[in-house]
């Protein structure tokens, strides 16, 4: 049998990827674009936390034939990327950053003022306006819930509520909040510009910090999360990590699972959330007319939660 160079490199080219590109040039399409995600977050430096991982995420999701998203089959091994992405369908990665932000955050000015509340309220007008428009479109009741909450800017929060309410839109939706949340140096400077005047943004706010006793600082974490618990059971899964990371970092007795829950904690989930995120910004799925009416809902909900917290600041 006479051997072909030709016919053997065609044979191998025919296998390859370059094949399914010719195919279906549309997960070219989305290398490129991932390219670019990763120009910002590395030339550009872009939120490079979560732009870095969720582009290559990408990357890796529109490589053909690598079989990383492949569920089991007949007891055979399921792609890592698939393996990854259940604690994102389970909302599994979204309590443990919980835990690492509230180990990481300082209550006590909350606490001393109560009143500052009410701007973290005004800025949830892009999630109302969202929900009334994403009705109007025509989603369901709960499915709009779970679009509008991506004006949160809290890419767990819109995960774990999808999850309950819109799982077959929980792709799209976890994609749209953390493109967002990537892209807040970009989105918001604009928006604030044009909604205040240049003495409003040359304004220097005074900080004056009140002491809070150290018994205040613990019983806070443990009063919201009974409270919250029996107000809202279902949104324990977070608040309740929230509260305990709060309490790891206050109490004064677990100093190394403060730290850890601080630093290497939320890092790691977080690059494991951003690279698993993006595992289902496939082109079939994500070059949809649904994916596309959501992420515009989500730049909306951005869009008027800002004006929503500036506005309310303003008065």
């Amino acid at each position: 049998m006479q051997f072909s160079f030709f016919g053997a490199l065609g044979s191998i080219l025919a296998s390859s990827g370059f094949a399914s590109f010719a195919e279906d040039p549309r997960s070219l399409i989305m290398i490129i674009i991932a390219c670019v995600l990763l120009y910002m977050g590395i030339g550009k430096k872009f939120e490079p936390l979560l732009l870095v991982p969720i582009a290559f995420g990408m990357l890796l999701a529109n490589l053909p034939l690598t079989g990383l998203l492949n569920a089991p089959v007949d007891g055979s091994s399921p792609g890592m990327l698939w393996v990854f992405y259940q604690g994102v369908q389970h909302a599994i990665y979204p309590s443990i950053i919980f835990l690492g932000i509230g180990a990481m955050t300082d209550f006590g000015p909350l606490i001393a003022r109560p009143s500052s509340l009410l701007l973290g309220a005004a800025a949830q007008l892009g999630i109302f306006s969202a929900f009334l428009l994403a009705l109007v479109l025509g989603f369901p009741g709960k499915v709009a819930a779970a679009i509008a909450i991506i004006g949160g800017a809290d890419g767990p929060t819109s995960i774990l509520v999808a999850s309950r309410l819109a799982a077959d839109y929980l792709p799209a939706i976890a994609i749209a909040a953390y493109s967002y949340m990537a892209l807040v140096p970009i989105i918001q400077p604009p928006v604030i510009k044009l909604i205040t005047t240049k003495k409003e943004r040359l304004i220097r706010m005074e900080y004056e910090q009140k002491n809070i006793s150290k018994t205040v600082r613990i019983l806070f974490p443990i009063i919201i999360t009974v409270v919250v618990g029996l107000v809202a059971p279902r949104s324990v899964a977070l608040i309740g990590f929230l509260m305990f990371g709060n309490l790891i970092r206050e109490c004064g007795v677990l100093r190394i699972l403060s730290e850890s829950a601080q630093k290497e904690l939320p890092n790691l989930v977080t690059l494991l959330l951003g690279i698993t995120v993006a595992a289902k910004m496939k082109a079939e799925s994500f070059l949809d007319v649904n994916t596309l009416i959501i992420l515009g809902l989500g730049l909306f909900a951005f869009i008027f939660d800002t004006v929503g917290g500036v506005m309310l600041a303003k008065l």
